[in-house]
């Protein structure tokens, strides 16, 4: 009698997952679906500010951003950081 209720209890707990499964699934979906149409406006809005002022464009071209400085962080093996006893 034990070993129905402990495969009742999985059997419970599968659908449990599995409905909390499909219901983060539909709500990943929405956010990629929310994610593409907001690259998609951006992009199209984009090019209208270009359209109606490109001299701005050209300015923004020319303004060079200046390369990212080195990192001052190197590698340090894990073996020099253990505790010695």
């Amino acid at each position: 009698m034990a070993l129905w209720v402990i495969a009742g209890l999985a059997f419970l707990v599968a659908a449990v997952a599995l409905a909390s499964t499909r219901r983060l699934r539909r709500r990943l979906d929405a956010m990629t679906q929310s994610y593409w149409e907001l690259r998609y406006d951006y992009t199209r809005l984009r090019s209208q500010v270009s359209r109606l002022d490109p001299d701005q464009v050209d300015e923004a071209a020319s303004v060079e951003v200046p390369p990212a400085a080195a990192a001052t962080v190197s590698f340090v093996p894990l073996s020099s950081i253990k505790k010695k006893p």
